[in-house]
């Protein structure tokens, strides 16, 4: 049977409708869109970014309209594009029910950084991906909400290991034209340009839309030729530069995106503060009032009922402080427009006001300026009431009003295609009379994963098929990888490429940032019982490591170079692997192949955490510190605990413990648990784990969870 040709109408619609998708990360978390856009260029999707605007332009639109005469092509993106608008129109949702108050006046999201997709490099670590999850939750429930960032257009650095296995840093051009970005213009055309009084300079500034879902996310860019050339490098890197970029950057973030969402015509509700980077918005938000005849104090009151604030950092040393020269070189019209003196002014960024040997801190501003505010677990949140026991005044951390929400993860965008269609799959046999579209929204309900984790949905044979499927898909992902990375392998060598990695082997993964808190060779302190363990051919184990330590954070790339000096120069070789140039595709593949996710923090340093989240959809289980997220979650059924809800206060002595602890719980209980196979060869009890983990787990740390817990407590608690 023939299949009637489109018509031009048509041809055009379909074409249309996709370039129109391309500028919308939707197709993010779409797994068809996915593939239409991998198979309109296989090659294409794989070396650039999987960025479908990337794909699209390496198109004619000739090739495009004659490749949708393809049989079928066509009808899956007549699909997608259905599914896309429907998103898009539905008026059945949880904002409209919860939160038809904040139509009007949304919630305005300011954080430094946003990551959403390997596409968009502009983020440095976990802040970024929680707020990119934060915004597509916020869509996904249809929650009235804005995001404010900038756009670094070199963005984070690529990853580079020398001849002497150290990190060093290149950066790369960022082209808004093959982004999934645009343009904000006014009314003619022509792009929206604000202006930030810096130091002695006018910045004039203009803004990039990126649209996820329903949500925009407006970024920043001081890139203008009106501006001196170090003033258009303000928006350069993430987190680029000295303590005086760092400074006029968050001027130009928090100021800047006030004024911006002004000239917009939109009047959030609610300014929530992913970390202290954006708390000068604060003062803009009193010399807006000032100007319109409040007085300093009565300024302060009312905006103070109109923000929160986020923190992420039981570090002392993670809080942006700014010695009185730079911030009256700096802020110098914040004297002026606020009526105080220099004085006075730093005083709004101490714990102690006129101690002129404190320095000016972000975090105290927001502090002091927000209605309300939250660490994000449990464990944070004690941590920052003892830690801002003095600036509020207290005794008792339980005076401390600081609570916590707990972080979660994005289910459908952490997902790896797989996965996704697995459960798609199992939803609709499970759900046969419910919409196609409905399993989004299932997806983070508790029942869902209950119905998931019964054997009669999905059996352990079949569960265990699809772990090995995973498994395989991250080490043929690893050795293509250790191509790109140039790594050899010399004639005779006993490892080969192709043999490279075991798909038998449980397979121990950690990915992160690689500050020395996270202590990634925390294993290693066992050298020699973990080569010991690796020699053992009946139980094979193997570790993968990946991440990136900040470019002035020389001790975390000590930590790079002592993980790859051992993969090739140890007796761990073939079994240690260090995966270059971490991003978030890299992230997925690791999460979603590894057994073990390993997490070792020297608590309680980790806020909150969220790369263990993601692996629990994959049917991984995480082996972690009882620190952060994962003190909340572990049950003793649902994955692996190092050490117990304690931890001793001289450092050595708790690194000490805490490496042999990882080593007795890897030897006594995930070890033999992974190797214990019945007369079928399935690991059972291995498998009831990930089922517990789905049923205690996948729903209540989602995003999901979270916005809507930031929405009933914080969003629309406005008195």
């Amino acid at each position: 049977m023939v299949t009637k040709p489109l018509t031009a109408r048509e041809l055009g619609q379909l074409t249309a409708g996709l370039r129109r998708l391309t500028r919308n990360l939707w197709w993010s978390w779409d797994q068809e869109a996915q593939e239409i856009f991998h198979d309109l260029s296989p090659r294409g999707w794989q070396n650039l970014y999987h960025n479908a605007v990337a794909i699209l332009a390496e198109l004619s639109d000739y090739e495009l309209r004659m490749r949708l005469q393809e049989p079928g092509l066509a009808e899956r993106v007549r699909r997608v594009l259905q599914n896309f608008d429907a998103y898009l129109a539905d008026t059945d949702t949880w904002g409209n029910r919860h939160a038809a108050s904040l139509k009007k006046n949304p919630v305005a999201y300011f954080s430094a950084e946003f990551s959403f997709h390997e596409t968009l490099p502009i983020a440095a670590g976990g802040l970024g991906v929680l707020a990119g999850d934060h915004a597509k939750a916020s869509s996904d429930l249809d929650l009235p909400f804005i995001g404010v960032s900038l756009f670094y257009r070199e963005g984070y650095f690529q990853q580079l290991i020398n001849h002497e296995n150290w990190q060093t840093e290149s950066y790369t051009r960022l082209d808004p034209e093959n982004l999934p970005i645009e343009p904000v213009l006014d009314e003619s055309g022509k792009p929206i340009v604000c202006t930030v009084r810096i130091a002695a300079s006018t910045v004039l500034f203009q803004a990039w839309r990126v649209n996820v879902g329903r949500v925009p996310v407006y970024l920043l860019d001081a890139n203008r030729p009106e501006n001196e050339a170090h003033i258009r490098d303000l928006t350069l890197r993430v987190y680029g530069g000295d303590h005086a970029t760092r400074i006029m950057q968050e001027v130009l973030l928090g100021v800047g995106g006030v004024r911006l969402l002004r000239t917009l015509g939109i009047k959030p509700s609610t300014f929530h503060m992913n970390e202290g980077h954006a708390a000068f918005l604060t003062l803009e938000l009193i010399r807006e009032k000032m100007a319109a005849g409040d007085t300093f104090q009565k300024a302060g009151a009312a905006t103070r009922q109109q923000c929160i604030f986020t923190t992420h950092t039981p570090v002392e040393a993670g809080h942006d402080r700014f010695p009185s020269d730079l911030m009256n070189y700096v802020g110098m019209k914040f004297h002026q427009h606020l009526r105080l003196t220099p004085d006075q002014l730093m005083d709004l960024g101490r714990v102690r006001p006129g101690d002129t040997s404190e320095l000016f801190c972000m975090t105290v501003l927001a502090l002091k300026y927000s209605r309300a505010a939250n660490g994000v677990s449990d464990l944070h949140g004690q941590v920052s009431r003892t830690m801002w026991m003095e600036l509020f005044g207290k005794t008792d951390p339980d005076d401390v009003p600081i609570g916590h929400i707990t972080n979660g993860i994005h289910l459908a965008g952490w997902m790896k295609g797989v996965v996704r269609r697995t459960w798609k799959q199992k939803f609709h046999e499970v759900y046969p009379d419910k919409p196609e579209s409905a399993w989004l929204k299932e997806l983070n309900t508790s029942e869902f994963w209950l119905k998931m984790a019964d054997p009669l949905t999905i059996s352990d044979e079949e569960l265990w098929s699809l772990r090995y499927r995973l498994r395989r898909e991250l080490i043929e992902f690893t050795r293509r990888r250790l191509l790109l990375q140039g790594q050899r392998f010399s004639q005779g060598d006993f490892i080969t490429f192709d043999a490279f990695l075991n798909p038998d082997a449980l397979t121990i993964g950690f990915a992160r940032r690689f500050a020395t808190y996270k202590r990634a060779p925390l294993i290693f302190d066992q050298f020699e019982n973990v080569v010991a363990l690796v020699r053992d051919l009946k139980r094979p184990i193997q570790f993968l490591f990946s991440g990136k330590a900040h470019p002035r954070d020389d001790a975390g790339k000590v930590f790079i170079q002592k993980i790859i000096h051992l993969s090739n120069y140890s007796d761990l070789k073939g079994h240690v692997v260090f995966i270059e140039n971490y991003d978030i595709h890299v992230a997925r593949q690791m999460v979603g192949g590894c057994d073990i996710w390993l997490n070792n923090p020297r608590r309680p340093l980790e806020a909150s955490g969220t790369s263990g989240m993601k692996t629990i959809p994959h049917g991984g289980l995480n082996l972690s510190i009882l620190d952060g997220w994962w003190r909340e979650a572990y049950d003793g059924s649902n994955g692996f605990a190092i050490g117990d809800d304690s931890h001793a206060a001289d450092l050595e002595e708790q690194d000490r413990q805490d490496s042999e602890n990882l080593y007795h719980m890897l030897t006594t209980e995930v070890i033999p648990e992974f190797f214990e196979r019945d007369a079928d060869g399935i690991p059972r009890g291995w498998l009831k784990r990930i089922r517990r983990a789905w049923v205690t787990m996948a729903a209540q740390f989602s995003t999901d969870r979270m916005v809507r817990e930031y929405t009933d407590k914080y969003y629309k608690q406005t008195d």
